[in-house]
């Protein structure tokens, strides 16, 4: 009684105009409510795992099936050539009080630039990125590299196989914050972490034929894993980590004891969607959003519409024609860095745009950011990063069979509250069909890992204590 006493006066609380808007949602919501049971009926639960070959040529008969080590290297050649291209580099002035609004600013790309020529020391991070075993091996026709860090061994403790996948612009190097923090047991519980490069990404080697997407590299990845020896494990991602984890958990659901993601990808779309849109900022228990949804979700148009465009011109140039301006960034370190960089200003808090520094100092420091960046100077991977927007987004950004496939293995969903969009659980569970926990975290954006190691990994145990019941 009280609740229906509690909605009549949020209800003639309500403007003439926002009443009848909340009166047609309703309508509308009873026959989405109806068209949801008809086609829950019929849904498709899994999607074919399928099979490829990127490497040169003709698929041979048999694939070599050996694991190797393999240790980054550096050369004084290869660090001669960078400093002559640095000295090199050409600058344009920035506008006035512009911050990082243009893009990258220059004034502080000069001293970001400064100190990658004169003070950072890449043979110390080579050691770094050394630290943890480094492998390689063949998978439909490609060098998949990948680091396997096995958690120390303690009497009693339980310890569970967990795949970590990096996104765009970063690399295996995001998770070493997170590392120690995973593979040190936490109340008997340790992970044996697993993380591989993207093919087309730092180490991992590019492919030679058009069409690897997602659905390819989640395919690689269960095969990497099945080469392990690991029947059963965890997946965690973000950015395109996620999408390649989810189409994982999608392929092969019996292997995949959980997902846990810091980026929630759901295509909006049915009347449930457009009745939250509706009644949400004023009446959101109705529709399930919290009120941290609301001050996350809206005013939707523009963080969700205006905010997007304003950072997604890189996707429709790496969507369409990736080659031709990789070729550029390609050839220049500082084009590179400019070009990367950015993103871990903008999309670690669009605030950050404001300031003249970009905020990159505040959350990163230059010697992980660059190091990052040599990843993919070193490798010549940009242009093949690049292609997989391209490879991925024709197939799979509408139609694909995956966006029309629920996943149902249980899922941990992180939500930061400076990811790039936010996705309330409402949203969350037209995908996602078997969430065990759902965290507004208290801090953090798009590079979660890198950004809040402490943050993502107790959130990540927190989860799988929930599913092993622990």
């Amino acid at each position: 009684m009280q609740r229906i006493q509690i909605l009549q006066q949020a209800f003639s609380s309500l403007d003439p105009a926002q009443q009848k808007q909340l009166f047609v949602g309703s309508a509308v919501a009873v026959g989405g409510i109806v068209t949801y049971l008809i086609c829950k009926r019929r849904e498709t639960k899994s999607i074919p795992i399928g099979e490829g070959w990127w490497g040169v040529g003709d698929k041979p008969l048999s694939e070599d099936m050996s694991i190797y080590p393999f240790e980054i290297q550096t050369s004084a050649t290869e660090i001669q050539d960078l400093n002559e291209r640095i000295d090199r580099t050409r600058y344009t002035d920035p506008l006035e009080d512009a911050g990082f609004q243009y893009g990258f600013n220059s004034l502080y790309l000069k001293k970001v630039v400064s100190y990658w020529r004169h003070q950072f020391n890449w043979r110390k991070q080579v050691a770094l990125l050394n630290k943890y075993p480094h492998f390689k091996t063949k998978i439909e026709g490609l060098d998949v590299h990948f680091i396997h860090v096995r958690p120390p061994h303690r009497e009693g403790q339980r310890v569970l196989p967990l795949m970590l996948v990096h996104g765009w612009p970063g690399s295996f190097f995001e998770f070493y914050r997170i590392i120690p923090l995973l593979i040190d047991a936490q109340d008997g519980l340790a992970f044996e972490v697993i993380c591989p490069s993207i093919p087309g990404y730092g180490f991992s080697e590019a492919p030679h034929k058009q069409g690897f997407n997602s659905l390819a590299a989640a395919r690689v990845f269960l095969k990497l894993m099945d080469k392990l020896g690991f029947s059963q494990f965890y997946l965690q991602g973000g950015d395109w980590g996620s999408l390649i984890t989810t189409n994982m958990a999608q392929m092969n659901p019996q292997c995949v004891k959980g997902l846990h993601l810091n980026m929630i990808s759901v295509k909006l779309k049915g009347f449930g969607v457009l009745l939250s849109l509706m009644i949400g900022p004023y009446l959101p228990f109705l529709v399930g959003f919290t009120h941290e949804d609301v001050k996350r979700v809206f005013p939707f148009i523009e963080k969700n519409v205006y905010e997007i465009l304003r950072e997604t011109g890189y996707l429709h140039i790496q969507a369409t024609k990736p080659d031709t301006a990789g070729c550029g960034i390609n050839d220049s370190p500082v084009g590179l860095a400019a070009y990367i960089l950015e993103k871990f200003s903008t999309w670690t808090d669009f605030k950050n745009r404001a300031l003249e520094d970009g905020g990159l100092e505040n959350k990163f420091n230059l010697d992980d950011l660059l190091t990052n960046i040599m990843i993919y100077w070193t490798t010549s991977s940009i242009v093949s990063s690049m292609r997989f927007y391209k490879e991925t987004l024709r197939t799979q950004i509408e139609d694909g069979l995956d966006v029309r496939t629920g996943v149902f293995v249980p899922t941990g969903l992180a939500a930061f509250p400076n990811e790039l969009m936010h996705c309330p659980p409402p949203w969350a569970r037209l995908k996602f069909r078997n969430i065990y926990s759902y965290s507004y975290m208290s801090r953090g954006g798009h590079f979660a890992a890198f950004e809040e190691p402490q943050l993502l990994a107790d959130d990540l145990v927190q989860f799988v204590k929930k599913v092993e019941k622990m």
